[in-house]
């Protein structure tokens, strides 16, 4: 299981804001969206730099990120692995001191750390030569075209020394871990190169581990796509105008919960690459009749019309929402937007049902 962690902004305030962290959870083998398995809010003032040095990890908002993998490693304890995964901003030297065993660990490097032996991380990776090359489909994102990279990756064993500044009495002087640099060759004219250098606590002996752990990597943007839905993409969090925080956090979570599934019918509209995943996945299991009259009056006489996919699994709960969401079924994929219009479409059906049932009408 993968267990991919990150940051977004809710509600900006000059130097400071509202902040969402959030942990999602996601299958190793295929990339199936599992489900969400932290949330928290996050107070940020602005000035509070120069104190930064001198205050405890765990009175600093960097605290999330160990905190984030103790919930993994406490929620998905019946997993056969747990791999944590997060961007730059999480690169603390405490992250990797106070790991559970339970966990790996997998965070791109920000800094050109201090090696035990005196060097410096950057420096001596930088050094080796290429152990393998690859190329990797990249698709289009804002500022990027959809391209195929050719990529080069190295790796190695470091000791990393502890920081000289901050209260770390307590950690050890020096953490192991591997490092994977994996960088383009000859990127386009005008298109920043790919360049990542990730720490991780999986062993990496091979090429093919290497560029699994890539592989890996490559699988935090969902939590991207996850913001994405939440904020002005979808369910527009930042419009929200309730100025008391407490209920306007029980608002922001719900919706958050919602946005999960939303993203879990867009990775399940196909139907793979791996083992169908279940309808309950997303919905209720009282919610599966409503979606099978949906599905039959949403079909049409050709085959291009018709569901391609068995009842009862998350696939065919994905076609119901994207035709309710306005799409035909001939013309492209249908993403986030048209699965939260679909979903929303779906969950006005649901109360409507609801209220006859009950004779609320």
């Amino acid at each position: 299981m993968l267990a991919i962690q990150d940051t977004t902004v809710v509600r900006s305030e000059g130097g400071g804001g509202e902040y969402l962290h959030a942990v999602l959870a996601l299958d190793a083998q295929d990339g199936a969206i599992l489900g969400l398995i932290d949330g928290c809010f996050l107070d940020r003032k602005s000035g509070r730099r120069a104190a930064r040095r001198s205050t405890p990890i765990e009175e600093k908002e960097s605290f999330r990120w160990p905190q984030g993998a103790e919930q993994a490693a406490s929620v998905c304890a019946g997993a056969a692995s747990i791999t944590v995964i997060a961007d730059r901003e999480s690169d603390i030297f405490e992250a990797f001191a106070l790991r559970s065993e339970s966990v790996e660990l997998l965070i791109r490097a920000a800094h050109d750390r201090a090696l035990a032996d005196g060097e410096t991380l950057f420096a001596r990776v930088d050094a080796l030569a290429a152990m393998g090359r690859a190329e990797l489909e990249l698709p289009a994102k804002p500022g990027r075209k959809r391209r195929t990279a050719r990529l080069e990756i190295r790796f190695m064993k470091a000791s990393l020394a502890q920081p000289k500044s901050g209260l770390r009495a307590h950690l050890p002087k020096s953490v192991s871990v591997n490092i994977v640099d994996v960088r383009e060759i000859d990127p386009p004219s005008g298109e920043a190169e790919i360049h990542w250098r990730l720490l991780t606590t999986h062993e990496i002996e091979t090429d093919a581990q290497a560029w699994q752990v890539v592989g890996f990597y490559r699988q935090r943007w969902a939590i991207e796509q996850l913001f994405r839905t939440l904020k002005s993409s979808g369910f527009d969090i930042e419009g929200l105008e309730i100025e008391d925080s407490a209920p306007r956090n029980r608002l922001i979570t719900a919706t958050l919960i919602a946005a999960v599934c939303i993203q879990q019918l867009v990775h399940a509209r196909d139907g793979g690459p791996g083992p169908l995943r279940p309808v309950t996945d997303a919905f209720d299991a009282e919610d599966i009749p409503l979606l099978e009259a949906c599905c039959a009056r949403l079909e049409g006489k050709t085959e291009r019309q018709k569901n391609p996919h068995p009842k009862g699994s998350l696939a065919y709960a994905a076609w119901v929402c994207a035709r309710l969401g306005g799409w035909t079924g001939y013309y492209g994929k249908p993403g986030p937007i048209v699965m939260y219009e679909g979903w929303l479409e779906f969950q006005a059906m649901k109360r409507g049902a609801n209220l006859l049932t009950r004779g609320d009408v």
